[in-house]
């Protein structure tokens, strides 16, 4: 009977020391799941923050865009063409734009191009502030403002 009540206490004590591990190792679980749960709150975090930054950049860099596409465009062919005046009618100065190609034109057919040379210095002189100009402060001046010369 004493081996009886050895191995009943052996396996109490085994017992005891399993219920013991179980609860050492739920608590750790449970220490590791609050763990983890700190860490998808802290990267859903900045997840959403990295987001929102890449979407007002991406706006930010799309506005730019669209100003600096016409700006280049504008000054490039003011410097190449600018005695035609199509770079008046790429930032939509329609008027402007006629009145530099009839100046070409016909009074640059009359005098012999005189006309032609003065609508390309207009153009070259046009070309070049367009393009020293900063994307906002161009976009502003002829594309909000709509100043349709120099």
């Amino acid at each position: 009977m004493s081996d009886e009540k050895n191995l009943g206490d052996d396996l109490n004590d085994m017992l005891g020391d399993a219920k013991e591990g179980a609860k050492k190792a739920a608590d750790k679980a449970e220490e590791l799941a609050g763990e983890a749960k700190e860490k998808a709150k802290e990267f859903a975090s900045e997840a959403k923050e990295a987001a929102s930054d890449f979407a007002d950049e991406a706006k930010e860099v799309y506005e730019k865009a669209t100003g600096e596409n016409k700006k280049v465009l504008a000054g490039v062919l003011a410097i190449l063409l600018g005695a035609l005046g199509i770079h008046k009618f790429i930032l939509g100065y329609n008027k402007e734009g006629i009145i530099m190609l009839v100046i070409t034109l016909i009074i640059g057919g009359f005098t012999c191009g005189i006309g032609v040379g003065l609508m390309s210095i207009v153009g070259l002189i046009e070309g070049i502030i367009y393009l020293t100009k900063s994307d906002e402060e161009f976009y502003n001046t002829y594309q909000v403002g709509q100043k349709p010369w120099f």
